[in-house]
Order: structure tokens, then sequence, then C-alpha cells
């Protein structure tokens, strides 16, 4: 069950008994917070709900190293977040990463897991047809990818009036918006059952 929209948020921060405060927390100790400007204010009750960060350490979550001593992590870094449908990075054979860029479709794991599965059952039955034990994406088959999200992502609600603004963890430090793919479920679902074979290398 879907909690239902509010409005309350902000207008919570004008009554009277509410202070937002803005300054940075210097610490934390037994009684209360000590901002950056020493300020100290007594609390009861700290949460911490301090959003997070994924694109600095969490894409990938491991130290991922591929062909020719290539770091997945620092890679994505230095040439934009990219995975061929969600699921193969060119340079790192035989690495399935379903926790990829454009990989999420739908809004949901569900819907996302079964076209990753639809997409390996493919790869897997043309390897099994081939004899081969090693796949590989091409460079230019995840650069055609890579181009197309990258246009379609151009009309999605990230590039779209204040969402295009907004600091949101949706956005990595090259400034696109790559956790979701921007195209129908149907759409990812097809091609995972039709992606062209020879977008693979096989051996």
């Amino acid at each position: 069950m879907q909690a239902p929209h509010s409005n309350d948020y902000f207008p919570s921060f004008t009554k009277p008994h509410v202070h937002l405060e803005t300054t940075s927390i210097d610490r934390v100790d037994e009684t209360g917070i000590v901002t950056a400007d020493g300020n100290r204010t007594d609390i009861d009750v700290l949460l911490l709900a301090t959003g997070f960060n994924l694109w600095d350490a969490n894409f990938p979550a491991i130290e991922i190293i591929g062909r020719d001593g290539r770091n997945l992590g620092k890679w994505w870094r230095e040439n934009r977040f990219q995975a061929y449908e969600g699921v193969t990075i060119p340079g790192f054979p035989n690495l399935l990463s379903l926790n990829s860029p454009y990989a999420y479709s739908g809004l949901s794991y569900f819907t996302t897991i079964e076209c990753q599965m639809k997409h390996m059952q493919r790869l897997f039955t043309a390897m099994r047809e081939r004899g081969a034990d090693v796949f590989e994406i091409s460079q230019e088959a995840n650069d055609d990818f890579l181009a197309r999200m990258t246009d379609k992502v151009g009309d999605s609600v990230f590039s779209l009036g204040q969402c295009a603004s907004a600091n949101s963890y949706y956005f990595n430090h090259h400034g696109e918006a790559t956790l979701l793919r921007p195209t129908a479920t149907m759409n990812a679902h097809r091609a995972a059952a039709s992606f062209p074979l020879e977008d693979y290398s096989y051996a």
C-alpha cells in the first residue's frame, strides 16, 4: 500500500515551535548538537535522514577489475555511467551487472529483474549454441545503446521543468540521470528478447 501524498511538509516550517537549522553540524554530544558556527541546540531525539550519495563510491559497491586491469568504478566515473541494456559493460567479459546504469525499468525491481533475466536467457542460449564460455559486449553496441538512452532521457521528467535543475541523487557528477531507463517497460522487455546477438563476441 502506497502512502498518500502530503502537502504538509513545507508549511510545518512556519509553525512557531519549528526551527529549520541550515548550518552544518560540527558535532553531536550526549545532550545535543553543535553547529559549525558554535551554536548549541539541546535535543531529546536525533533522526539521521541526511540523504545519500550513490555516485562517488556505491556504483559499483565493490571493486570490479576487468580486461587489461580496467577498474569499473574508475572507468564509469571517467567515461560516464553506462551499461548495454543495463546488464553488460565492454571490457568486462562474463560480467552481468544487475545494478547498472539504465537498468531500472518501470520503477520496479520486479519488472527490472524480469527484463534482465530475459536478456540473460537470450545471451546464454546464444553461448550454448556456439559452445562458448566467454561473452563480451562490443564497444560499438554499448555506445549505440548509450546514445539512444542519452537522447531519450532528454525527453524525460529529469530534463524538464524544475527537475532539470534539482540537486537530486538521481543525477551523477556528469549531470546525467542514469539510474532509470527512459523507455516504456514493454519496450525494455522487447529489447531484452530481441537484441542483436552479434552485439556480443563469443569465445
